[in-house]
């Protein structure tokens, strides 16, 4: 699969890295394995650095349903999504404008500012005051 990803409920955190070609199947079947999990109100790091996202406009409209009906069925968790070249960038604001949910959501082109963005809504939704524990995570995939 070219979406690896872990998730940490004490830390209210999903982080998803992505390697290869990736296609929309495969990140419905990350989104719906992240809602089975619980991890839909958590926040969520996705990382497209070393990845091509295999998207048409087709997929990102179905990306973009699948979330506004995720949004009706749960709270929504802040979302990071690490995007290095400026298609990745593109893909990113379209989905964020396609999918658009009650919930914060930042594109970054580096995972440390991501990573710092996270750990500032942790802190501001009053669930968590721990700092993130990205690197673990991460290294964990």
């Amino acid at each position: 699969m070219s979406i690896e990803w872990t998730i940490n409920h004490a830390d209210r955190l999903v982080v998803a890295v992505c390697k290869g070609t990736v296609s929309r199947l495969e990140i419905e079947d990350y989104l719906d394995k992240v809602v089975v999990a619980g991890g839909l109100p958590y926040r969520k790091l996705f990382n497209t650095t070393d990845a091509t996202l295999a998207l048409d406009d087709a997929d990102m409209m179905a990306l973009g349903a699948r979330i506004r009906a995720y949004d009706g069925i749960s709270e929504m968790g802040p979302l990071a999504i690490v995007a290095a070249t400026p298609e990745s960038r593109n893909q990113a604001r379209l989905f964020a404008a396609l999918g658009r949910a009650d919930r914060p959501i930042m594109i970054f082109g580096t995972m440390q500012a991501a990573e710092r963005w996270l750990d500032e809504q942790a802190v501001a939704d009053g669930k968590s005051t721990r700092p993130t524990r990205l690197r673990s995570l991460l290294l964990a995939l």
